[in-house]
């Protein structure tokens, strides 16, 4: 059976997108969406500097548009992954009574990375190095799923 799972950073326009593009690629038959915690982006394709970084290897994030993390997602999805500690701690306060649904920090999937989070580029600039992350992690996530 296909897994479902919901990859989370801040605004839905750079690190989920991009991780949703990455794990598609790795599992075509798995169920896979991203979203933000904030809704500051709400509708909006992925930032430009990021859709431009993720095209270099091959991804199109220009059909993606950006939404934000809803109660209801702990239901429809069986997994969700946050980008760093603080969009892990705000998926949390959504989590509805008696939901199991695990929520894990993406980097979980990347230990030899050494990162404890993927850093924002939307901040950073530096696309490619959270793609080489967000690669690394959605590889290792991979592994431990069921083809």
């Amino acid at each position: 059976m296909p897994t479902r799972i919901l990859v989370v950073c801040l605004g839905n326009i750079c690190r989920s997108p991009a991780a949703e593009a990455a794990l598609r690629r790795l599992l075509p038959d798995h169920r896979i969406d991203s979203a933000g915690t904030s809704d500051w982006h709400v509708g909006e394709p992925p930032h430009p500097p990021m859709i431009r970084a993720a095209a270099m290897r091959g991804y199109d994030l220009t059909p993606l548009r950006a939404r934000q993390i809803r109660a209801q997602d702990f239901v429809d999805f069986d997994l969700i992954l946050a980008m760093d500690t603080k969009n892990l701690a705000d998926i949390e306060t959504l989590r509805p009574a008696g939901s199991a649904t695990p929520v894990r920090l993406f980097t979980d999937y990347a230990p030899e990375a050494g990162a404890s989070h993927v850093p924002d580029p939307y901040f950073t600039n530096d696309y490619n190095g959270v793609l080489d992350l967000i690669e690394a992690a959605a590889m290792g996530l991979a592994k431990k799923l069921p083809r």
